[in-house]
């Protein structure tokens, strides 16, 4: 096993630069998972770890090492692709056993390397068949044995759950943690599924226009985003954000949309400077149904029940918002409903830098 350290690297295709400064420490044995939309360097920055692409600044280290020039073979690395990429004229046991093959090992060696690797992903009834009779969940499996095998220091997923159907997805995120827990080996592992990221991970690595907007555990960026990025991007259904400034008329300090509609201010947060700019952000399910004293109302426009809970889509403000609730909601599209916000879930963020205001 090793850690990773990623200094100050950056990225460029001649001119046009894709990573900037980049200052990532991935411990030893940690689940960390690069997290962000399409093209913000997130399987970029994985394949400079693999040796895959040249670092153009800064430097990579895996355990004691300086890997930048290190070609892949050397760096101690398994890394499982997007793509199965297994050998369709070969069985499940010789695709698994491949890297050893070319690697000169024994007839032994190479059949408890499987053997081991088929018993932690359940392929040992599976050894003697071809790709073309797997599902896609088994390849997925197949390509994960073929990493084990290397018994490496660090393992690199790129995306690899994304050409699966929604019901293996979940399965294969299980698994994958699973063996995350058994082997105890540095993983890196990259997703544009935000939901992916916040089940599997130890740390995730919020990544937007080739840099990185906060790093820490899923629950400490879901509860304390950074910036208005990292807010509205972790979570689903996204947080609710209402532009808006501190008001400090018709008694105690509040928050003020464009049309008037006055919110509370969150614990701690009756210093601001009335007349600032702020984004004002509250989690769906933060927010609760009430026929008492409410904070605001809110017209319902579309109402989707999920069995388990239910979203509402509504007008807030001018805003467009969505609730989350447990219970059953009956209300039908034009309907009136009111609304409390719990106090210490409110987030606040400077309008101007997006940064998000201590309170």
């Amino acid at each position: 096993m090793a850690s990773i350290a990623l200094r100050e690297v950056g990225k460029s295709y001649g001119h046009h630069p894709v990573l900037h400064d980049v200052n990532v420490d991935i411990r030893d044995g940690e689940f960390v998972i690069l997290v962000g939309p399409s093209g913000c360097g997130k399987s970029t920055l994985l394949r400079m770890i693999a040796g895959l692409e040249e670092v153009t600044d800064g430097d990579i280290r895996i355990g004691e090492r300086v890997v930048n020039d290190l070609a892949p073979k050397e760096r101690d690395i398994a890394m499982v692709f997007q793509n199965y990429a297994l050998y369709p004229h070969m069985t499940v046991a010789e695709n698994m056993a491949f890297s050893l093959r070319l690697a000169g090992a024994g007839k032994a060696q190479k059949d408890e390397a499987v053997r081991r690797a088929a018993a932690i992903l359940d392929l040992d009834k599976l050894l003697h068949r071809y790709p073309r009779e797997l599902s896609g969940g088994q390849r997925q499996r197949v390509a994960m044995g073929r990493a084990i095998v290397r018994d490496p220091a660090v393992f690199l997923f790129d995306e690899p759950l994304s050409n699966l159907d929604a019901k293996l997805r979940v399965q294969m995120r299980t698994e994958i943690k699973a063996l995350h827990q058994r082997l105890k080996t540095t993983m890196v592992y990259v997703t544009h599924d935000q939901i992916e990221a916040m089940t599997m991970a130890d740390r995730i690595v919020v990544m937007n226009g080739g840099r990185v907007e906060q790093v820490g555990a899923p629950l400490d960026l879901y509860d304390r985003p950074a910036n208005l990025f990292v807010a509205g991007f972790i979570g689903s259904p996204a947080m609710n954000l209402f532009e808006g400034e501190v008001s400090s008329g018709d008694g105690a300090p509040a928050f003020r949309m464009a049309d008037g509609t006055r919110l509370p201010l969150p614990e701690g947060a009756a210093g601001l400077q009335p007349g600032r700019r702020v984004t004002y952000g509250i989690r769906p399910e933060h927010m609760e149904l009430t026929e008492g004293a409410a904070d605001a109302g809110a017209e319902v426009a579309v109402v989707e029940p999920t069995g388990s809970e239910t979203q509402v889509f509504c007008r807030l403000g001018g805003a467009d918002a969505v609730g989350v609730f447990r219970d059953r909601v009956a209300a039908r599209p034009g309907d009136r409903i009111q609304l409390r916000f719990r106090r210490e879930r409110i987030l606040l963020f400077d309008t101007a830098t997006g940064e998000r205001i201590e309170s």
